[in-house]
């Protein structure tokens, strides 16, 4: 049973539409004004909230206000009741987030017509997000102790052969082994660093960064973008054209972005193909462009960008907990820039671009 909330001065209004709602099944709450409204929506976490505007101790757009800044509240869908006369105020509301209004005098199927709208708008919004959740629930189930216990399995695994059979190793057998420890040792501690940018970029203000300018990019871009191309024994794909330019950006974070999308570039291509990194000054921003010439991935699935996803994982065996492209995306929107993903068959285009002057 949906439960409402009416908030609404007029007690004999604020009673026929309760008594309209309960014939229909409804579960009803009843306010007489703004404030005894907004304590009974935290109290009672109503499905949708009818609001007059026009009210005493708390109007309707305050009601709103901060009902929209309470967490437990915040997603409530709300329905503006409102007269000609105060059109001013109702647009107010309606950027503070309400869903719909009615205007006053309005009819019994007007009234519940809206209120199934907004029902039936709030079901599928939970619906979706329900089955993202799965998805993000499945991907953590199957994936990340996958990519947690590799690393940690190669490092124990060589440790063992270095205590058990020290003595009968040659120099050449110890360097090995000490070499794939420090490549599981690299592998993990990677993966625990984007978890721990990825939270505290969550919990990040653009206008709290007020990062220094980086000012030779095409060198710290060459820099980066070679020392991937190395590890994928790729170096000659590695096809760059760069400009000098500056983006205001902590270094951390745009070698992260860098690192991240060409090590997805080479990941998903064949080697012999070229994978082209350029950068370039345009009026406002830097655009940065990385493009390879591999499988691409399923049309829409750019849409799905989220930590621990990865696209076509169950088709394609691949390392990776599919932080790095979501690091990525997070990191280009707090600096005010944007990240576009094209992919085909013939390959994935990702161009970014990142403003060149300080974010006011």
């Amino acid at each position: 049973m949906n439960k409402i909330l009416i908030i609404e001065d007029e007690e004999s209004l604020r009673s026929e539409i309760s008594e309209i709602l309960k014939l229909e099944g409804y579960d009803v709450t009843a306010a007489g004004d703004g404030k005894e409204g907004f304590a009974k929506a935290v109290e009672k976490g109503p499905d949708l909230i009818l609001c007059d505007i026009m009210m005493p101790e708390m109007d309707g757009t305050e009601v709103l206000f901060h009902l929209r800044e309470n967490e437990n509240t915040r997603t409530i869908p709300f329905i503006f009741i409102t007269a000609l006369a105060e059109r001013s105020d109702f647009r107010k509301g309606m950027e503070l987030g309400a869903e719909d209004y009615l205007t006053k005098p309005f009819t019994r199927n007007e009234l519940l017509s809206a209120i199934k709208v907004r029902l039936g708008k709030k079901e599928q919004i939970e619906k979706k997000s329900e089955e993202e959740m799965n998805r993000l629930r499945n991907n953590i189930i199957s994936h990340i102790p996958h990519e947690l216990l590799t690393p940690l399995n190669g490092i124990y695994g060589f440790g063992e052969l270095l205590r058990d059979y020290t003595d009968t190793l040659s120099a050449d057998e110890i360097k090995t082994f000490g070499n794939n420890i420090c490549m599981s040792a690299n592998r993990l501690h990677s993966l625990i660093k984007k978890y721990l940018i990825y939270v505290r970029l969550e919990s990040m203000l653009a206008e709290s960064l007020n990062a220094p300018p980086i000012t030779d990019l095409k060198s710290l871009i060459t820099k980066l973008t070679r020392v991937v191309a190395i590890k994928h024994n790729r170096a000659e794909d590695l096809v760059l054209n760069l400009e000098d330019s500056r983006v205001f950006m902590d270094n951390e974070e745009f070698s992260i972005i860098i690192e991240e999308l060409t090590d997805n570039a080479f990941k998903f291509s064949k080697p012999n193909c070229p994978v082209n990194v350029s950068c370039k000054n345009k009026v406002d921003a830097t655009e940065i462009i990385i493009q390879d010439r591999g499988r691409g991935f399923q049309e829409g699935a750019e849409n799905r960008i989220g930590a621990f996803m990865q696209f076509d994982r169950n088709e394609f065996e691949q390392q990776g907990s599919g932080l790095g492209l979501v690091l990525s995306q997070r990191i280009v929107n707090i600096y005010g820039g944007s990240m576009k993903i094209e992919s085909s068959n013939e390959g994935t285009k990702v161009n970014i671009k990142l403003p060149v002057l300080v974010k006011k």
